[in-house]
């Protein structure tokens, strides 16, 4: 069994501290429309949120004074969680994607490869593609480098593509990076 080892971050949430959790002595108030009220008191502005029946919440507690708006603090609380749900449901990681092919490969092998470096730039994500040399192979570098340039042509003819990482030499490899433009 395979473990990982790769440590989650903590998720971490902004907190907003509202009614007699508000420490601050003296505090900016906006009404429920964001309308300027006047700096008061934080016992007093509690005591105007309570006859409008809303909460006041300390939102810029490092405002001079700090800024407490009037609302409803359970509707604001789940605003605030769904937005960030929307937001990390719209994201994408972008992977990097990686293809092997080599100086003997078949016509019909290369061409599956093609299709693929499409789906996988189609997708959003990187292409990495990499030629590796074996053996005597070595000695023929520049026709390695001018299979991997071939390769990048062919798909820019079907994909409007940038390459991010032009093609170079590491020990037996020879690889690039293509990205959709």
């Amino acid at each position: 069994m395979r473990i990982s080892r790769k440590r989650k971050k903590p998720d971490i949430k902004k907190i907003f501290f509202y009614n007699e959790r508000i420490k601050d002595p003296i505090v900016l108030v906006l009404d429920s429309e964001g309308k300027r009220i006047g700096e008061k008191n934080t016992a007093e502005a509690i005591k105007l949120a309570k006859e409008e029946e809303l909460d006041l919440v300390l939102i810029n507690p490092k405002g001079n004074p700090p800024v407490a708006q009037f609302m409803n603090y359970g509707h604001f609380k789940y605003n605030q969680e769904k937005e960030a749900r929307l937001k990390k449901a719209r994201q994408h990681v972008v992977d990097t994607k990686s293809i092997r092919i080599s100086l003997r490969i078949g016509q019909h092998d290369l061409d599956n490869r093609k299709k693929q470096v499409v789906k996988f730039l189609n997708k959003g994500d990187k292409v990495k593609i990499e030629l590796v040399l074996k053996g005597r192979e070595m000695q023929q570098i520049a026709r390695g480098f001018e299979a991997v340039r071939e390769m990048v042509k062919q798909i820019e003819e079907k994909e409007k593509i940038r390459t991010e990482q032009q093609p170079e030499k590491q020990g037996n490899r020879i690889s690039t990076i293509i990205v959709k433009d």
